[in-house]
């Protein structure tokens, strides 16, 4: 089990008063050195919070493998193959909403085509490919038909369902990974994971790497980032090995 820090809400802080603090890049430092797999940041085309510098200086200096969050943006498009990261998540964006709300959309006629051709230049740049989808079959058919190396399960209906709704999200997951893997696509999972609530998500047979932020940066407002990253590890390595 992969587990990559999310960092955008360092930046959100940072950008609250457009100054140079927090940094997303030396928070990204203390999260590797807390036990973080690789670093994932989103550089949204409205850039509310991280900025393109730091994606370059990410680049520069991280010594774990980073996960760059698009939209199908051509100049954020433009930036993901000049610089080529580890992974590129293709992902929905949209000006309004507060956070990402939902998988992309890869059943619409002619979507799977623009998200396909996406695909190619990045793959081509030589970055590994990923979509961030919600667990639906069709959704998973939609990813395999646009050639997407891996696909990454919008886990948020799951993460904000009651007790009784829990189970059935988890069926969910558990179904969409299995088709993921037939079609030959690696499974990541994401969004409005906690400390409370990932360890179900984690146990899922499958499922090779988690994209956690809020409730990381949420804590390490506490506890200081090195150690909130080191505890959700912790949490993660007792789900894998069935662990209570």
């Amino acid at each position: 089990m992969r587990f990559f820090v999310n960092i955008d809400h360092v930046a959100t802080v940072r950008e609250a008063r457009k100054t140079d603090e927090p940094d997303p890049v030396r928070a990204a430092v203390l999260a590797e050195l807390g036990g973080a797999d690789g670093i994932t940041v989103h550089l949204r085309e409205d850039r509310r919070h991280i900025q393109d510098r730091d994606v370059r200086l990410l680049a520069e200096t991280l010594r774990t493998p980073m996960n760059l969050e698009l939209a199908l943006v051509d100049e954020i498009l433009d930036i993901a193959c000049e610089l080529a990261p580890h992974q590129v998540t293709l992902v929905p964006e949209r000006r309004e909403e507060v956070t990402t709300e939902g998988g992309l959309d890869v059943v619409s006629p002619g979507t799977v085509d623009r998200v396909a051709a996406a695909l190619r230049r990045c793959r081509d740049a030589g970055s590994r490919t990923s979509l961030f989808i919600d667990p639906d079959p069709r959704a998973v058919e939609g990813a395999a038909a646009a050639g997407a190396q891996a696909v990454e399960f919008h886990t948020g209906e799951y993460a904000h369902a009651g007790a009784s709704g829990r189970e059935r999200q988890l069926d969910r997951l558990r179904g969409a990974t299995a088709l993921a893997r037939e079609a030959g696509m690696h499974v990541h999972a994401g969004h409005g994971l906690t400390y409370e609530n990932v360890a179900p998500v984690a146990a899922i047979a499958g499922i090779e790497e988690l994209n956690i932020g809020h409730s990381v940066v949420s804590r390490a407002v506490l506890v200081g980032i090195r150690e909130a990253v080191a505890d959700m590890a912790a949490i993660l390595r007792r789900a894998r090995q069935g662990i209570r």
